[in-house]
């Protein structure tokens, strides 16, 4: 996005790529459907970016939702509202979007180097590449970095790019993973049960957040739409405490009392489990949940009064003992420090070097969120380039 900028302007850009073809992390992202942004209203958009909204503010207000899709539209790749709110390209696909854009930015006479992975500068200043014919020093005027996170290394995205601007003397917060899965010691008969299963239409909730959605039990956890949402919050408690507990909501529209009431039914000859089933509306995951929540407290669940089981049924505690590995988070918590960045994404310590996208210590819930503000810092950042070619 910051070449499409500069190109634009005039200058003559080149693009540096690590591997082997353009755009890995980004066919990722469309892997389900490219969700580019959201159409809700800007200030409750910029609120999703917590701490980081000020930081960002600027320059989403100036390459907001609207903008993007109307670059999406440019590229022949009009856009549609889903359900939610997300906002999709029609084609429902990164690749023909990611095709579209590679042609405009060759007709803009940007150029595109492959299997160039960057490992910093020598004595002179210029830029070091690692490169299938050994390394190759390159001269700039002034140079964009846009190296992501460190989730899904396999694409590019590795974190190398720490060391070698830590050395520099440039803060950087750790690199962590969000929008991740977390680990739970689930039983062996429940694992092999029910891995893969959803939790559908439940209430997650820490230290007074609520989400409601999806979760998905995995065989070393859990994951999903609305544990992502929580992510930041899960993940801080688990670095503060050492673990965290999540209350799960098995039947979060109705209130304790109703869901008790129900429960006062007799249970006749049927089992246990056939009997929430059939009263509390109960999947056999949900109800495998709560039996894995009874042994956990060394209770037995048949035994619980009505409002007690109704209780648990609405606020079941699921200990998560740590967070997936940052390999298969969806993105990256931690960066660059915006300390360290003056108003146009330049280095303070490093005159004519900039920076952008996912490598800011930054991060977002699903939802479109993560690809707009790389665009948006895309474009900031390469307007902030012409300010400095031109001063």
């Amino acid at each position: 996005m910051a070449a499409e900028v500069l190109a634009q302007a005039g200058a003559l850009v080149t693009i540096y790529d690590a591997m082997p073809s353009a755009g890995r992390k980004f066919l990722m992202a469309g892997r389900g459907g490219l969700n580019l942004t959201h159409s809700e209203p800007l200030p409750k958009f910029l609120a999703r970016y917590r701490e980081a909204m000020p930081h960002l503010e600027a320059a989403i207000e100036a390459f907001p939702p609207q903008a993007l899709r109307d670059w999406s539209e440019a590229l022949g790749q009009p856009t549609f509202v889903g359900s939610s709110g997300r906002v999709f390209p029609k084609a429902f696909k990164a690749s023909p979007v990611l095709r579209a854009w590679l042609r405009r930015l060759d007709g803009a006479a940007v150029r595109l180097l492959l299997r160039h992975r960057w490992s910093g500068w020598d004595n002179d200043g210029r830029l070091l590449f690692q490169t299938p014919e050994g390394t190759r020093a390159v001269e700039a005027r002034a140079t964009i970095l846009a190296l992501g996170g460190a989730s899904w290394p396999r694409l590019g995205s590795d974190g190398s790019w720490v060391d070698v601007l830590a050395t520099k003397g440039i803060k950087i917060s750790p690199l962590r993973p969000a929008n991740s899965g977390f680990i739970v010691a689930w039983s062996d008969i429940f694992r092999d049960r029910f891995e893969g299963q959803p939790l559908k239409s439940v209430a997650l909730s820490i230290g007074g957040q609520t989400v409601r959605g999806e979760a998905i039990v995995t065989r070393t956890g859990i994951e999903g739409g609305a544990i992502y949402a929580l992510s930041a919050d899960l993940r801080e408690a688990i670095l503060r405490d050492g673990e965290a507990t999540l209350a799960i909501a098995l039947r979060p529209d109705l209130s304790v009392d109703e869901l008790a009431a129900k429960l006062s039914t007799p249970k006749g000859k049927q089992s246990f489990s056939n009997f929430l089933r059939k009263t509390a509306n109960l999947s056999p995951v949900a109800i495998g949940l709560l039996q894995e929540a009874a042994k956990a407290s060394g209770q037995s669940l048949p035994s619980l009064p009505p409002a007690d089981l109704a209780r648990l049924l609405n606020a079941v505690p699921l200990r998560l003992s740590g967070t997936a590995p940052i390999a298969r988070a969806i993105s990256t918590a931690g960066g660059i420090a915006f300390d360290e960045l003056d108003d146009n994404f330049m280095l303070h310590r490093l005159p004519g070097i900039f920076a952008a996208g996912e490598m800011l210590d930054w991060e977002a819930p699903t939802g479109g969120y993560l690809l707009q503000a790389s665009f948006a810092t895309g474009a900031a950042v390469g307007k902030g380039v012409m300010k400095w070619l031109d001063a």
